[in-house]
Protein backbone atom coordinates (compact mmCIF):
# COMPACT_ATOMS: atom_id res chain seq x y z
CA UNK A 1 0.00 0.00 0.00
CA UNK A 2 1.04 3.61 -0.29
CA UNK A 3 3.39 4.67 2.48
CA UNK A 4 1.96 8.15 2.79
CA UNK A 5 -0.96 10.15 1.54
CA UNK A 6 -1.96 13.77 2.01
CA UNK A 7 -4.83 15.73 0.59
CA UNK A 8 -5.44 19.45 0.41
CA UNK A 9 -8.81 20.10 -1.26
CA UNK A 10 -7.89 19.51 -4.92
CA UNK A 11 -4.46 17.86 -4.45
CA UNK A 12 -3.53 14.30 -3.57
CA UNK A 13 0.12 13.72 -2.66
CA UNK A 14 0.78 10.00 -2.75
CA UNK A 15 2.51 6.99 -4.28
CA UNK A 16 1.42 3.67 -5.69
CA UNK A 17 3.09 0.74 -3.95
CA UNK A 18 5.98 3.04 -2.95
CA UNK A 19 6.32 4.35 -6.53
CA UNK A 20 5.93 8.16 -6.79
CA UNK A 21 5.58 8.05 -10.59
CA UNK A 22 1.80 8.30 -10.34
CA UNK A 23 1.36 9.82 -13.78
CA UNK A 24 2.38 6.58 -15.45
CA UNK A 25 -0.60 4.66 -14.09
CA UNK A 26 -3.63 6.62 -15.25
CA UNK A 27 -5.43 8.79 -17.75
CA UNK A 28 -8.04 11.25 -16.54
CA UNK A 29 -10.75 13.41 -18.05
CA UNK A 30 -13.51 15.42 -16.39
CA UNK A 31 -15.84 12.43 -16.84
CA UNK A 32 -13.72 9.42 -15.82
CA UNK A 33 -10.29 8.22 -14.78
CA UNK A 34 -8.80 5.09 -16.29
CA UNK A 35 -6.48 3.61 -13.69
CA UNK A 36 -4.06 0.71 -13.82
CA UNK A 37 -5.15 -2.39 -11.96
CA UNK A 38 -1.95 -2.35 -9.88
CA UNK A 39 -3.08 0.85 -8.12
CA UNK A 40 -4.31 -0.06 -4.62
CA UNK A 41 -8.04 0.30 -4.01
CA UNK A 42 -7.51 2.79 -1.18
CA UNK A 43 -5.57 5.07 -3.51
CA UNK A 44 -8.12 4.64 -6.28
CA UNK A 45 -10.85 5.85 -3.93
CA UNK A 46 -8.77 8.87 -2.94
CA UNK A 47 -8.12 9.71 -6.60
CA UNK A 48 -11.83 9.49 -7.39
CA UNK A 49 -12.49 12.04 -4.65
CA UNK A 50 -9.79 14.50 -5.74
CA UNK A 51 -10.53 14.30 -9.48
CA UNK A 52 -14.29 14.06 -8.83
CA UNK A 53 -14.82 11.29 -11.38
CA UNK A 54 -15.52 7.54 -11.34
CA UNK A 55 -12.54 5.20 -11.55
CA UNK A 56 -12.43 2.56 -14.28
CA UNK A 57 -9.78 -0.13 -13.67
CA UNK A 58 -8.01 -1.08 -16.89
CA UNK A 59 -4.87 -2.45 -18.47
CA UNK A 60 -3.46 -1.74 -21.91
CA UNK A 61 -1.51 -4.54 -23.56
CA UNK A 62 -1.75 -6.29 -20.19
CA UNK A 63 0.09 -3.55 -18.28
CA UNK A 64 -1.06 -0.95 -15.77
CA UNK A 65 1.01 1.83 -17.37
CA UNK A 66 -1.97 3.61 -18.87
CA UNK A 67 -0.32 7.02 -18.73
CA UNK A 68 2.27 6.11 -21.32
CA UNK A 69 -0.24 4.54 -23.73
CA UNK A 70 -3.35 6.77 -23.65
CA UNK A 71 -4.24 10.34 -24.50
CA UNK A 72 -7.21 12.17 -25.95
CA UNK A 73 -9.75 14.98 -25.68
CA UNK A 74 -13.53 15.38 -25.37
CA UNK A 75 -14.05 13.87 -28.80
CA UNK A 76 -12.02 10.71 -28.57
CA UNK A 77 -9.59 8.57 -26.58
CA UNK A 78 -6.54 7.50 -28.58
CA UNK A 79 -5.61 3.87 -27.95
CA UNK A 80 -2.60 2.03 -29.41
CA UNK A 81 -3.23 -0.95 -31.63
CA UNK A 82 -1.48 -3.24 -29.14
CA UNK A 83 -4.49 -3.08 -26.78
CA UNK A 84 -6.15 -6.44 -26.18
CA UNK A 85 -9.77 -7.08 -27.29
CA UNK A 86 -10.95 -7.58 -23.71
CA UNK A 87 -9.49 -4.17 -22.78
CA UNK A 88 -11.37 -2.51 -25.61
CA UNK A 89 -14.54 -4.21 -24.38
CA UNK A 90 -14.18 -2.36 -21.08
CA UNK A 91 -14.04 0.95 -22.94
CA UNK A 92 -17.13 -0.03 -24.93
CA UNK A 93 -18.94 -1.06 -21.74
CA UNK A 94 -18.38 2.39 -20.29
CA UNK A 95 -19.36 4.06 -23.58
CA UNK A 96 -15.95 5.69 -24.03
CA UNK A 97 -15.43 6.73 -27.62
CA UNK A 98 -11.99 5.54 -28.71
CA UNK A 99 -9.90 5.25 -31.85
CA UNK A 100 -7.25 2.60 -32.37
CA UNK A 101 -4.04 4.12 -33.74
CA UNK A 102 -1.96 1.67 -35.75
CA UNK A 103 1.63 2.76 -35.13
CA UNK A 104 5.01 1.49 -34.03
CA UNK A 105 5.13 4.41 -31.59
CA UNK A 106 2.58 2.78 -29.32
CA UNK A 107 3.22 5.02 -26.30
CA UNK A 108 0.69 7.64 -27.38
CA UNK A 109 0.58 9.16 -23.90
CA UNK A 110 4.31 9.79 -24.07
CA UNK A 111 4.37 11.10 -27.63
CA UNK A 112 1.26 13.29 -27.85
CA UNK A 113 -0.25 16.20 -25.94
CA UNK A 114 -3.74 17.32 -26.86
CA UNK A 115 -6.86 19.05 -25.65
CA UNK A 116 -10.12 20.30 -27.13
CA UNK A 117 -8.29 23.02 -29.09
CA UNK A 118 -5.34 21.24 -30.67
CA UNK A 119 -2.74 18.48 -30.55
CA UNK A 120 1.04 18.37 -30.74
CA UNK A 121 2.66 15.09 -31.69
CA UNK A 122 6.12 13.61 -32.02
CA UNK A 123 8.01 14.37 -35.22
CA UNK A 124 8.44 10.62 -35.62
CA UNK A 125 4.78 10.11 -36.54
CA UNK A 126 4.04 9.94 -40.28
CA UNK A 127 1.25 11.46 -42.35
CA UNK A 128 -1.01 8.44 -41.92
CA UNK A 129 -0.81 8.63 -38.14
CA UNK A 130 -1.22 12.41 -38.13
CA UNK A 131 -4.38 12.12 -40.23
CA UNK A 132 -5.80 9.38 -38.01
CA UNK A 133 -5.29 11.55 -34.93
CA UNK A 134 -6.77 14.57 -36.66
CA UNK A 135 -9.86 12.62 -37.68
CA UNK A 136 -10.32 11.21 -34.17
CA UNK A 137 -9.59 14.31 -32.09
CA UNK A 138 -11.26 16.75 -34.53
CA UNK A 139 -8.61 19.43 -33.88
CA UNK A 140 -5.53 20.78 -35.61
CA UNK A 141 -2.58 18.41 -35.23
CA UNK A 142 1.02 19.54 -35.67
CA UNK A 143 4.40 17.96 -35.14
CA UNK A 144 6.48 19.60 -32.43
CA UNK A 145 9.07 19.15 -29.71
CA UNK A 146 9.48 20.15 -26.07
CA UNK A 147 13.02 20.82 -24.85
CA UNK A 148 14.14 19.58 -28.30
CA UNK A 149 12.65 16.15 -27.51
CA UNK A 150 9.87 14.25 -29.27
CA UNK A 151 8.26 12.65 -26.20
CA UNK A 152 5.89 15.56 -25.61
CA UNK A 153 3.41 13.73 -23.40
CA UNK A 154 6.09 12.77 -20.90
CA UNK A 155 7.28 16.38 -20.77
CA UNK A 156 4.00 18.17 -20.06
CA UNK A 157 0.75 17.94 -18.10
CA UNK A 158 -2.17 20.31 -18.46
CA UNK A 159 -5.67 21.39 -17.59
CA UNK A 160 -7.83 23.86 -19.49
CA UNK A 161 -6.30 26.54 -17.27
CA UNK A 162 -2.59 25.91 -17.76
CA UNK A 163 0.30 23.60 -18.54
CA UNK A 164 3.38 22.45 -16.61
CA UNK A 165 6.35 21.62 -18.85
CA UNK A 166 9.95 20.42 -18.76
CA UNK A 167 12.14 23.27 -17.53
CA UNK A 168 14.24 23.29 -20.70
CA UNK A 169 11.37 24.07 -23.05
CA UNK A 170 12.41 26.59 -25.70
CA UNK A 171 10.60 29.89 -26.21
CA UNK A 172 9.31 29.03 -29.67
CA UNK A 173 8.09 25.63 -28.43
CA UNK A 174 6.09 27.26 -25.64
CA UNK A 175 4.68 29.80 -28.08
CA UNK A 176 3.50 27.01 -30.38
CA UNK A 177 1.76 25.22 -27.50
CA UNK A 178 -0.07 28.41 -26.55
CA UNK A 179 -1.03 29.02 -30.18
CA UNK A 180 -2.33 25.50 -30.83
CA UNK A 181 -3.69 24.41 -27.44
CA UNK A 182 -4.69 27.83 -26.06
CA UNK A 183 -2.99 27.32 -22.67
CA UNK A 184 -0.24 29.24 -20.94
CA UNK A 185 2.96 27.36 -20.15
CA UNK A 186 4.95 27.26 -16.93
CA UNK A 187 8.00 25.12 -16.26
CA UNK A 188 8.91 22.93 -13.33
CA UNK A 189 9.78 19.50 -12.01
CA UNK A 190 8.26 16.72 -9.89
CA UNK A 191 9.58 14.17 -7.41
CA UNK A 192 12.59 16.26 -6.34
CA UNK A 193 13.93 17.44 -9.66
CA UNK A 194 12.49 15.10 -12.31
CA UNK A 195 11.81 17.25 -15.42
CA UNK A 196 9.60 14.58 -17.04
CA UNK A 197 6.55 15.98 -15.31
CA UNK A 198 4.15 13.60 -17.04
CA UNK A 199 5.58 10.78 -14.94
CA UNK A 200 4.66 12.38 -11.64
CA UNK A 201 1.25 14.02 -12.13
CA UNK A 202 -2.24 12.78 -13.00
CA UNK A 203 -4.78 15.57 -13.42
CA UNK A 204 -8.04 16.88 -14.79
CA UNK A 205 -9.82 20.22 -14.40
CA UNK A 206 -10.99 19.32 -10.88
CA UNK A 207 -7.65 18.53 -9.25
CA UNK A 208 -4.37 16.67 -9.48
CA UNK A 209 -2.45 13.75 -8.03
CA UNK A 210 1.29 14.22 -7.58
CA UNK A 211 4.07 11.90 -6.48
CA UNK A 212 4.91 12.14 -2.80
CA UNK A 213 8.63 12.48 -3.51
CA UNK A 214 7.81 16.00 -4.73
CA UNK A 215 8.93 18.89 -2.56
CA UNK A 216 6.70 21.68 -1.32
CA UNK A 217 7.92 24.21 -3.89
CA UNK A 218 7.32 21.69 -6.72
CA UNK A 219 3.75 21.08 -5.53
CA UNK A 220 3.02 24.79 -5.21
CA UNK A 221 4.49 25.42 -8.66
CA UNK A 222 2.37 22.65 -10.19
CA UNK A 223 -0.70 24.07 -8.45
CA UNK A 224 -0.04 27.43 -10.08
CA UNK A 225 0.96 26.06 -13.49
CA UNK A 226 -2.21 23.98 -13.76
CA UNK A 227 -4.32 27.00 -12.95
CA UNK A 228 -5.73 26.04 -9.58
CA UNK A 229 -4.26 29.13 -7.93
CA UNK A 230 -3.81 32.53 -9.51
CA UNK A 231 -0.48 33.32 -11.11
Amino acid sequence: MASSKKTRDHILITNFNSNPNVGLYGYATDKYCLLGREVPEKEAQAIAKILDVPIIPLTIAGTSLLGIFLTGNKHCLLVPGVAFPQELEILKKHKINYRLIDTKLTCLGNNVICNDHGALISNEYGERELKAMHDALKVEVVRAKIASMNTLGSLAVHTKKGMLCHHDILEHEAALITQIMKVEVMTGTVNLGVPFVGSGILCNNHGFVIGDASGGPEIMNADEALGFIKR
